[in-house]
């Protein structure tokens, strides 16, 4: 809490100081600042922010659309919901450089060619962006708008044209753009490919993340001039590799699963099909509640079947063969479904595993008739 409360008096100093200094001196340079991934889940795609520099008058600053406004109640709910209100932030430099040395995260820095007019109309705009809460906040999208989208929002404007488009490939999907960032952290990657929906799975035309934006300003040009007229790396990226972990991979998953299998105890069996029913039914019911698109049209509900919630408390025979042939054939529509999916062999051992207990099930008949 004292961190944060230091950080707002930071703020808030900063704004007055560069409110007082609002009129850009021929010298001043724009940049954009590309920084890389950290060790927590939230910096996993990394940060885009845009750094003014003005010698002459004492300016150095940098703004991005990556905060939030820590006094706003109900932070947890409202982000799972998909109505958290972001920000716009602005540091000194300095500071702003620090944490990224601290925390050891890549930060490239690309200077771009524009007019003295098309930096002080960006300027401006970016001032002006603080006192306005139409300006200065925005309602968080992981992919329609973000601190990227915003930034390319901003430097499109001072252009006069949307030159900024995303030059990576369209042609692959969104879950296949994200699928490597979690390479190394297996859990966080399960978790978000069983969470997101189907919008991920639509062509990646949208550029919205930092390395992308990088990408693009690379080759963009402006009248047959690079829009980038200088390239450097401001801190260097010094974070120790991961070293291979058994309980952090798919190995371990397995491994788990496996024994589940040939525990073969009516209580456990009973006990998975009840958490992964609910799961099914949490995938299902998570569209009336978030705001987030990416949430919505979630077909792993296939396979998390809400119907497995029934299994172990059926006691009418008939009723129960239904329940898990109807199961079975859901799971090997999902496993057909997912032959050509990216994250295919991440969920394959819990396809192997619920085609196995079914057929138990199913064969074995062990419950009341």
């Amino acid at each position: 809490m004292k961190s944060k409360l230091l950080f707002f008096l930071l703020f808030s100093l900063t704004q007055l100081t560069v409110a007082q200094n609002g009129i850009l001196s021929d010298s001043s340079k724009i940049s954009i600042f590309t920084c890389g991934k950290g060790e927590e889940l939230y910096t996993t795609f990394g940060h885009t922010a845009i750094r003014i520099k003005d010698e002459i008058n004492q300016i150095d600053v940098v703004f991005n659309y990556g905060q939030f406004d820590f006094r706003e109640g109900n932070f947890y709910l409202k982000f799972v919901k998909g109505n958290l209100q972001y920000c716009i932030g602005v540091a000194a430099y300095q500071d702003f450089i620090y944490e990224y040395q601290y925390e050891k995260r890549e930060v490239i820095e690309q200077t771009l060619h524009l007019s003295q007019k098309q930096k002080q109309q960006l300027f401006d705009a970016l001032l002006a962006s603080q006192y306005t809460l139409e300006e200065s906040h925005y309602t968080y999208k992981f992919i329609d708008r973000n601190c990227t989208t915003m930034v390319v929002e901003k430097i499109n404007a001072v252009l006069g044209k949307q030159l900024i488009n995303k030059v990576d490939n369209k042609s692959i999907s969104y879950r296949e753009v994200l699928y490597p960032k979690f390479e190394n952290y297996f859990w966080y990657k399960l978790g978000i490919n069983i969470i997101f929906g189907s919008k991920v799975d639509v062509k990646s035309e949208k550029l919205f993340l930092p390395q992308e934006l990088l990408n693009s300003l690379d080759q963009l040009k402006m009248d047959g001039k690079l829009l980038v007229e200088k390239k450097k790396t401001v801190v260097k990226s010094d974070q120790p590799k991961m070293e291979f972990s058994f309980l952090n991979s798919i190995y371990f998953v397995a491994l788990l699963l496996v024994f589940l299998f040939f525990a073969n105890h009516k209580f456990v069996t009973n006990t998975y099909f009840i958490v992964a029913g609910l799961l099914g039914i949490f995938l299902c019911s998570v569209g009336l509640y978030t705001l987030h698109q990416e949430l919505l049209w979630n077909y792993n509900a296939l396979l998390f079947n809400p119907l497995f919630v029934l299994l172990p408390i059926l006691k009418n025979k008939k009723a129960l063969h239904f329940t898990v042939i109807t199961c079975l054939v859901v799971v090997f529509g999902y496993f057909m479904f997912m032959l050509n999916k990216p994250h295919f062999i991440l969920m394959l051992p819990f396809i192997l595993l619920h085609f196995a207990l079914l057929l138990r099930k199913f064969k074995k008949g062990y419950y009341r008739a």
